[in-house]
């Protein structure tokens, strides 16, 4: 699951296990699955940054790996970030565009609604690999006149002027984080890139220059995630041996007491599993 999930997303995920048919041994947060799967090999005491940038969130975790132990010193995020609003601002800005061509809105047309998501993905994806695409999106709609027709370039650098205040938001996320596992960008040994919105040439100069590294190039953003998981399982079963995974909880976990009152019980990054009691 994403570092950041709350309790009821993290047992909702649970729950999606069990209805698949899946016996659900442990949740693990991406970002350390992600170290896992970097880290098994290495040897050398290392301070990662995992940088996770998904299709609808975004995770900053710093760990501590070596000798097989990874421990994450800090974690960080926004549960509502990631490639969905990249396409969202595409689509409104397509559907804006031909409102002022044609003085038609599409926002009310569902059909044309989601042929139109489905090219801004596309275009979004395209311009991470070339400078331009051309939005083809022929018979979007009709009126008395006849079909209507989208036919648009869009480049990477409008796309990424568009979409300039989701870039940003990554920021304060990952200053939290540093901030929290008390270490500067000059600390930081390795940044590994996570997720499929890290192709996009924007959000890897954005990862470069927050954390003042050059994102690591031996891991599949895209499987990464899974591998990690995978190892995990290993470890659980006993088939794999000689690593130690140290986790921390995301979030402050509060209980309710007299007055109605939220009682902080664990901070935020504190190592897990831990138990705390309090009269």
């Amino acid at each position: 699951v994403p570092a950041y999930f709350n309790d009821s997303q993290r047992n909702a995920t649970k729950d999606a296990g069990k209805i698949a048919g899946l016996e659900v041994l442990r949740i693990i947060n991406e970002p350390t699955a992600a170290s896992l799967a970097y880290g098994l090999d290495k040897k050398k005491d290392e301070k990662i940054a995992v940088y996770d940038l998904g299709g609808g969130t975004f995770d900053i975790s710093v760990l501590e790996i070596g000798d097989g132990v990874f421990e994450v010193k800090a974690t960080n995020g926004d549960t509502h970030l990631g490639g969905d609003d990249w396409d969202n601002i595409l689509v409104d800005w397509i559907v804006n565009e031909f409102k002022k061509d044609s003085g038609i809105d599409l926002s009310k047309q569902p059909d044309a609604i989601q042929r139109i998501k489905e090219e801004a993905e596309k275009a979004k994806i395209a311009l991470s690999s070339s400078q331009e695409y051309e939005i083809n999106l022929p018979f979007i709609t009709a009126d008395a006149t006849g079909p209507k027709h989208i036919q648009k370039k869009l480049t990477r650098s409008k796309l990424e002027q568009l979409t300039d205040a989701l870039f940003q938001r990554t920021v304060p996320p990952v200053k939290a984080c540093l901030s929290d596992a008390k270490l500067a960008e000059k600390d930081i040994n390795e940044l590994v890139l996570v997720g499929g919105m890290t192709r996009m040439p924007k959000v890897i100069e954005t990862a470069r220059t927050l954390i003042g590294k050059e994102p690591h190039k031996g891991v599949n953003p895209d499987e990464v995630v899974a591998i990690g998981a995978a190892i995990q399982g290993g470890v659980l079963k006993g088939d794999v041996k000689d690593v130690l995974l140290l986790d921390v909880t995301p979030l402050t976990l509060a209980i309710e007491t007299a007055g109605g009152v939220a009682t902080p019980m664990i901070p935020r990054n504190t190592t897990i599993p831990t138990r705390k009691s309090q009269i």
